[in-house]
């Protein structure tokens, strides 16, 4: 209980640090996101919970497969933004878009991958 309360806490603080120090500076706060933090994380817990090289291998493969259609996001979202569009409208547009490109990502795997 203790392994989870600690993964919780310290991945709260990263996201937590990122927003502070974004409301300072956008740009090093979106350097700071754009870290694969969570991503490096992620794959240490895995290996500290399985030490199952297989399952990271194929872990970090699908995260790269993922990004990719998460980033036309932090293009549309501005866009949306500098067209006069309210902050929560800009923001369920550019998430509704994202889950469109994570389904077809999902599709095209399914259908290319060995």
């Amino acid at each position: 209980m203790l392994y989870l309360a600690i993964k919780s806490a310290l991945s709260g603080i990263i996201v937590m640090l990122v927003s502070e120090i974004a409301r300072r500076s956008p740009a090093i706060g979106g350097l700071i996101a754009s870290l694969p933090l969570i991503s490096v994380l992620g794959i240490i817990w895995l290996w500290q919970d399985t030490a199952d090289i297989e399952r990271i291998a194929s872990h970090s493969q699908a995260t790269f497969w993922y990004v990719l259609p998460s980033l036309p996001m932090f293009l549309i979202f501005p866009a949306l933004l500098r067209q006069g569009i309210s902050f929560w409208l800009a923001l369920a547009i550019a998430c509704v878009i994202t889950m469109s490109l994570y389904a077809l990502t999902m599709w095209l795997l399914s259908k290319y991958s060995t």
